[in-house]
Order: structure tokens, then sequence, then C-alpha cells
């Protein structure tokens, strides 16, 4: 039976065309949004911080920036607890370092809550009106029969 497939180009056989798949290792740029417990004092959400920091890097991704956006009352209880402290991290890693990330940040009790988002990179780099100091340009509203007299026959 196998004889009828002697013929076939397997990859192991010599002569024939060799399969690679690469690997895709890009890192790739994430906004990791945490809320902290806020019983934490600032001191105890630098060094939780730095942890995380350190777990990034450990995970083979970089930290780009962070950002502490202090204490704020949540719309809801998480936890019992009304209001919780905020900590922006920005980190550039491969999906699957992201992936084990927010593992460890679910196992993490100090940390109430978290939500990570993948940033375009395309639509980051692009400056927008508002940032150049430019007046922000009017959207056509798409209705173009009111007020309009062009095309009228009279």
């Amino acid at each position: 039976m196998l004889s009828r497939f002697a013929g076939w180009p397997w990859p192991e056989a010599p002569g024939a065309p060799a399969l690679v798949r690469e690997e895709v290792s890009e890192l790739r740029l994430y906004d990791v949004l945490v809320i902290v417990d806020p019983r934490l004092t600032e001191e105890e959400v630098a060094q939780l911080t730095t942890r995380l920091q350190e777990s990034c890097a450990a995970l083979g991704g970089e930290v780009v920036g962070t950002e502490n956006w202090g204490k704020r009352r949540l719309s809801f209880e998480i936890r019992k607890q009304r209001e919780g402290a905020y900590v922006l991290l920005q980190i550039k890693a491969a999906p699957p370092a992201v992936r084990e990330y927010e593992r460890q940040l679910r196992l993490n009790e100090s940390i109430l809550r978290f939500m990570t988002t993948r940033v375009d990179e395309r639509h980051k780099a692009a400056p927008r009106a508002a940032d150049e100091g430019m007046p922000p340009v009017a959207e056509p509203t798409g209705d173009r029969s009111v007020g309009s007299t062009a095309g009228d026959v009279g």
C-alpha cells in the first residue's frame, strides 16, 4: 500500500522542498489597565508596579511606560471595594507572553481587576489634528437636501 506513495515528495525525502514554518515573535504594543486594592499605601502600589514590570520583563516583554492615575471611585463594588487605585502599564510583548502575564495578574490578590488592550501602532504613530494645535475639521453631515439650492430648476 505504501508503494503507491513512493514518489510523493514528503518534506523528509531527499531533494524535496523544505517546509519551514516561521514563528511570529514580533513584539506588539499593549495597554494594561490595572485596578489595585485601595487599602494599599502609595509605597505599596509603587512596589506592586515595580513587581509587575519585573514579571513582564521576565516573560520576554518590555515595559514602555507606566502611569499612576491614583485612587478613583468605582461605578460598582468589586470585592466589596467602592474605589481603587488605577495603574496603566504600556508594554511590548509577544501574544503568548501577554496570556501568561494576564494569568499572573489573575492570581495576584492585590489586583481587583485588569484590562489588556492591544494598541494599533499605525494609528498611534499618526498625529491627530488636536495634538498639533490645529482646529478640528468639521465632519460632513451627509444630509445635502436641507437648505441646498444646488440643482434646483425653477
